[in-house]
C-alpha cells in the first residue's frame, strides 16, 4: 500500500481522521506491518505500551477479568490512550484469527506527538467530549438505577429440585423459555415460588447481565405512570428497564383498566407514556370516556417502543392476558410431586443447618412418609416453614422425627386413628396366612356345603334345623350389627366369593387360558341396576314362599348366590361378581358406609415411592410386601373414596412394601358429607330395603290397619307384596318434592339433589332391619342347641336356652329405631349443608318413617 493510499485509509477507517493531513502524512511512513496468528496475546495489561497498534484485518477480544469481554474489528487504534497518558495497559488482547496490523514504537509515536501538539490537542478535546457523554450516561444510570432499586431481583434462590417427571418438566420449560425473548406466563397455586421460576429463566438466559425487576400488580396505579412514565418527564420502569426482564407478579390483580394496555404491550412491544394534560385511556375503552382528539394525537405521537421481555405470575385465569402470552408454564403443586419431597426436604435441612451454624440433621424415613401424605395446600413455602419449625424443635437431636413433624390434617385424614400403628398384634394377624385364607379354606368352604346339605335333607322349620336357626335368626342380626363397626368385613369369608375362587382356579387347570376383562363401562352403568332387580326378586321370593321357615329354599337361595359368583368367576378375572352383582354385596357395600372403620392408603407415599402397584395389580415379593395376586376387586386403596368397594381382604397391606395402607378408625359415616359420589342405584336399593322391613311385618300391618286381604291367595299375596315395597319410598320423595316446590314458589335456597339427600335415610333403614331380626337373633338363637339335637332327631331337653325376654327384646327395637331416626337426621343435616329449617321436609319425612316403623316391630 503507498503512502498517499495508508494516509486515506487512517483517514476513512480509524479514529485517526481527526488528525490533520500533515500530521497523517508524517505518522505514514513510520508504520511498518506486522502478522500475528490467532490466539496470540499482542498486549498484557499492567504492563507499558509497545507502540501504536493499527488493525487492518482480523479481529481481537480483551481477555481480563476486571473488565467485560470487548471485541475489535479492523480499524481500530490500539494503546492509543496509555501512550498519550502515559500509563499502563489497561486490557489483555488476544487474537481471535490471524491478524495484519500497522505498527508505531513507541519512542516514534512519542516524538511525533512532541512534533506536533495537536494531536494531544485534539484527542483531549475528543476525551473532554466523551467524559461529558459518560458523565451524562452516569446520570442516566443513576437515575435508572434509583427507579429500578425498590424492584430488582438480585439473583435466583434455587434450581428446581427433584428428580420426578415433573421436576425434569419442568427443567426442561425453564430451560426452553430461557432461550428466548418471549412473554411468558408461569400458572400455579400459592406458595409454589413462581418468582424463583422467572428468576431462573432470566439469569439462564443470554441477558442474564440485566435487570430483572418485579412489580405486583395489585399495587399498580391505575393511570399507569409508574410502569410507562410521563412523557417528557420521569422515565417508567420499562424504558428504565432496557433489555432487562420485568416480572408482572400476580397479574390476575391487575386492574381492569390496566388490562388492555398490558395486553397491547404484549401484543405489539408498545406503549404509550402517560401524558401530563391527559391521562391515558385503556385501549378499547368507552368512546365517551376518551381524550380529546388532540390529546390523542398527542399519545400516538407519543408511542414507545419496549425492549424489555415480560414474564408474568398468575394463580387464576385472565383470558385478555393468556390470549396474548406467547408461552404458558404450569407449575405443579407439591402434592402430585410427592417423590420429590424428600430431595426438597434435605435440601431445606441443608441451608437451614447451615444458616443457623449446626449440623445437618437426617429426616426418618417414618416422617418422611407423614409429610408425603400431607396435600400441602401452600405447597413449598408451607413445607419450608413446617422443615424450620422441626429443626427449631430438635434441641440436640440428631433426627427430625415422625413427632416432631405435624403438618395439617387433609379433609381425607381428619379425624382418624391408623389402628395398625396403634396396635402392631393386628397388623401381624391381619398380614398373617390367617387372614383370610387359612380362615376361608381351612373352615368356611367346608362349613358352607354341610349347612347347605342340612337344610336340603334336614328337617324344614327353623325349630327343628340348626342350619335355617344359624341363617336367619344368627347370621341376619349379627351382620346387620357389623356393619356400623367393620363396614363389609362378611365379604373377606364370604363363602360365595370362595366357591367362586375354587371354580376360577379349577377352571384354569382343567383349561388353561386367559380370564375376559372386566366390561367395566356396561358393569358401572347397569350392575347395580341388577343386583337392585335381583334383590327385589329375593325379597318376593323371601314373603311369598316363606324361606324364614323353609330350609331347602333358603338352601336354593345361598345356592343361587353361590352360582352367580362361580359363573362370573369361570368367565371374568378377579371377583366381577362381588364388585357389581352380588345383592348381598351391594347391600354390605351400602351400609358400610357407616362403618367406623375404613381402609385407607396414604396418597403421598403411593405416588412418591411406590411404581409396580402390587396391591392393585398384584406381583411378587418386594421388601416387606408379599407376593399377591392383587385386589380382588380391582380397588386401589389410595383412590377410595367410602368403604363400598373393599371387602377388607387386605390384599393391599401384605402387598405394599412401603406401609402406606391404613386400618384407621374414623367418626361413623364421614364419607357421606365429605368424599362421597351418591349413585342412583344404591338409592334405589336404599328405598327397596326401607319397604323390605314393612314387607317382613305383613301380618302386623294388615293387623294395625284392619285389612281382611287374605295372605293364602298367591297372587293377592303377590301384589300385597310388591305394594308394601314399593309404598314407603313416596315419603322420601314426597318430602324432596315438598321442598322442590318451595324452592319454585318462594325462591329460597335450591335443595340439593335427592339422590344425594337420600343418604341420610341409610341410619334409619339399618335400624329397621335390625330392629326386625332382634326378634329372630334374642327370641330364637340362643335355642341352637336343642335345635341342632333336633336336626338330627335327638331330644335337646334339658339343654341350656339363652332367650331374651318379649320386654327386653322391645326396648332393643325400641331403642334401636330411636337411634336410627336421631342419626338419620344428622346425617341429613350434614349432607344436605342447609339450615335445619329448609330440610324440614325431610327430617319430617324420617320420623313418620320412624314411628310407623316403632308401630309396626314395637307396636303402641
Amino acid at each position: 500500500m503507498t503512502i498517499p493510499d495508508l494516509v486515506t485509509w487512517l483517514k476513512q477507517r480509524t479514529a485517526l481522521s481527526i488528525l490533520t493531513q500533515e500530521v497523517l502524512q508524517n505518522l505514514a511512513p513510520k508504520l511498518e506491518e506486522r502478522i500475528l496468528p490467532a490466539n496470540q496475546t499482542l498486549v498484557l495489561a499492567n504492563t507499558p505500551p509497545a507502540g501504536l497498534y493499527i488493525l487492518r484485518s482480523g479481529r481481537i477480544e480483551s481477555n481480563t477479568e476486571d473488565w467485560q469481554a470487548v471485541g475489535l474489528l479492523p480499524g481500530a487504534v490500539i494503546n492509543l490512550q496509555a501512550l498519550l497518558l502515559n500509563k499502563p495497559v489497561e486490557q489483555t488482547l488476544i487474537t481471535l484469527n490471524e491478524c495484519q496490523f500497522w505498527f508505531v514504537s513507541a519512542s516514534e509515536f512519542r516524538a511525533l506527538v512532541e512534533h506536533y501538539p495537536e494531536i494531544t490537542q485534539a484527542f483531549s478535546q475528543q476525551l473532554a467530549e466523551e467524559v461529558e457523554e459518560l458523565s451524562a450516561q452516569l446520570a442516566y444510570e443513576q437515575e435508572r438505577q434509583t427507579i429500578l432499586r425498590p424492584y430488582l431481583v438480585s439473583k435466583a434462590k434455587r434450581g428446581i429440585i427433584g428428580k420426578s417427571r415433573y421436576g425434569v418438566r419442568l427443567r426442561s420449560q425453564v430451560k426452553q423459555a430461557a432461550e428466548n425473548r418471549e412473554s411468558v406466563i408461569i400458572f400455579g397455586e400459592p406458595g409454589l415460588e413462581k418468582d424463583n421460576i422467572a428468576a431462573l429463566i432470566h439469569f439462564s438466559s443470554p441477558y442474564r447481565r440485566e435487570a430483572m425487576i418485579k412489580v405486583d400488580c395489585s399495587k399498580l396505579q391505575a393511570r399507569v405512570a409508574e410502569l410507562f412514565g410521563r412523557a417528557g418527564g420521569k422515565p417508567g420502569l420499562i424504558e428504565a428497564l432496557g433489555q432487562g426482564t420485568l416480572l408482572l407478579n400476580n397479574i390476575q390483580e391487575l386492574s381492569p383498566e390496566l388490562i388492555p394496555e398490558i395486553a397491547n404491550l404484549l401484543r405489539t412491544n408498545t406503549y404509550t407514556p402517560v401524558n401530563r394534560s391527559q391521562p391515558v385511556v385503556a385501549h378499547g375503552g368507552d368512546p365517551q370516556d376518551r381524550a380529546t382528539s388532540e390529546h390523542t394525537d398527542v399519545a400516538a405521537a407519543n408511542v414507545s417502543t419496549s425492549q424489555a421481555r415480560i414474564i408474568m405470575i398468575a394463580e387464576r385465569k385472565l383470558p385478555e392476558i393468556d390470549s396474548v402470552a406467547e408461552k404458558l408454564i404450569k407449575v405443579p403443586p407439591l402434592r402430585v410431586r410427592k417423590a420429590d419431597i424428600g430431595d426438597i426436604v434435605n435440601y431445606y435441612i441443608s441451608i437451614i443447618s447451615r444458616a443457623k451454624c449446626i449440623n445437618k440433621n437426617r429426616i426418618t424415613p417414618e416422617a418422611l412418609r407423614r409429610l408425603q401424605a400431607y396435600d400441602f395446600p401452600n405447597n413449598l413455602r408451607e413445607l419450608y416453614n413446617l422443615v424450620e419449625r422441626a429443626i427449631v424443635q430438635l434441641e440436640g437431636c440428631s433426627e427430625v422425627t415422625e413427632e416432631i413433624i405435624w403438618p395439617s390434617q387433609s379433609k381425607k385424614k381428619k379425624f382418624r386413628l391408623n389402628l395398625l400403628n396403634s396396635y402392631p398384634g393386628l397388623r401381624r394377624f391381619l398380614r398373617s396366612p390367617w387372614w383370610p385364607d387359612r380362615i376361608n379354606y381351612g373352615f368356611t368352604l367346608t362349613a358352607f356345603a354341610i349347612i347347605v346339605a342340612i337344610l336340603f335333607i334336614g328337617p324344614q322349620n327353623r325349630q327343628e334345623n340348626f342350619a335355617l336357626n344359624l341363617f336367619w335368626a344368627w347370621w341376619w342380626p349379627l351382620v346387620l350389627i357389623s356393619f356400623p363397626f367393620v363396614g363389609r368385613l362378611w365379604c373377606a369369608v364370604c363363602p360365595f366369593m370362595i366357591y367362586g375362587e375354587v371354580t376360577q382356579k379349577l377352571s384354569l387347570w382343567l383349561f388353561p387360558r386367559k380370564l375376559k376383562r372386566w366390561p367395566r363401562e356396561q358393569a358401572q352403568k347397569w350392575g347395580g341396576w341388577f343386583l337392585f332387580g335381583l334383590f327385589f326378586l329375593i325379597l318376593l321370593w323371601e314373603e311369598l314362599w316363606d324361606l324364614e321357615n323353609t330350609a331347602y329354599l333358603s338352601a336354593c337361595l345361598l345356592l343361587l348366590i353361590t352360582a352367580g359368583a362361580m359363573i362370573c368367576s369361570a368367565i371374568f378375572e378377579r371377583r366381577f361378581w362381588c364388585r357389581y352383582l352380588c345383592p348381598i354385596g351391594g347391600m354390605n357395600g351400602m351400609f358400610a358406609k357407616l362403618s367406623i372403620t375404613e381402609l385407607r392408603a396414604q396418597q403421598g407415599i403411593c405416588s412418591a415411592e411406590c411404581s409396580t402397584y402390587q396391591c392393585y395389580k398384584g406381583g411378587p415379593e418386594k421388601g416387606e410386601g408379599m407376593e399377591t395376586d392383587g385386589c380382588p376387586l380391582y380397588s386401589h386403596p389410595a383412590q377410595l373414596e367410602d368403604n363400598r368397594d373393599c371387602v377388607l381382604c387386605m390384599t393391599c397391606l401384605k402387598a405394599c412394601p412401603h406401609r402406606s395402607v391404613e386400618v384407621n378408625l374414623r367418626p361413623p359415616g364421614i364419607e357421606l358429607w365429605t368424599t362421597h359420589v351418591p349413585r342412583s342405584y344404591e338409592v334405589a336399593l336404599l328405598l327397596l330395603l326401607l319397604g323390605a322391613v314393612f314387607l317382613h311385618r305383613l301380618p302386623e300391618l294388615q293387623e294395625n290397619l284392619g285389612l281382611g286381604w287374605d295372605l293364602s291367595q298367591f297372587w293377592t299375596h303377590g301384589l300385597l307384596s310388591v305394594t308394601v315395597l314399593s309404598l314407603p319410598a313416596i315419603v322420601p320423595l314426597l318430602a324432596q318434592g315438598i321442598m322442590v316446590g318451595l324452592y319454585q314458589v318462594k325462591e329460597i335456597r335450591k335443595p340439593s339433589y335427592f339422590v344425594k339427600l337420600a343418604y341420610g335415610y341409610l341410619p334409619l333403614v339399618l335400624a329397621g332391619n335390625l330392629a326386625h331380626y332382634w326378634r329372630l337373633g334374642l327370641g330364637e338363637g340362643g335355642r341352637i342347641l336343642p335345635v341342632m339335637f333336633a336336626t338330627f332327631g335327638l331330644s335337646g331337653e334339658g339343654l341350656p336356652v339363652l332367650v331374651a325376654h318379649p320386654a327386653v327384646i322391645a326396648f332393643l327395637q325400641g331403642t334401636t329405631l330411636i337411634s336410627g331416626v336421631l342419626l338419620s337426621l344428622f346425617l341429613t343435616h350434614k349432607i344436605g349443608r342447609q339450615p335445619f329449617s329448609l330440610l324440614l321436609p325431610h327430617h319430617v319425612s324420617t320420623i313418620v318413617l320412624g314411628i310407623s316403623l316403632w308401630w309396626i316391630i314395637v307396636g303402641f
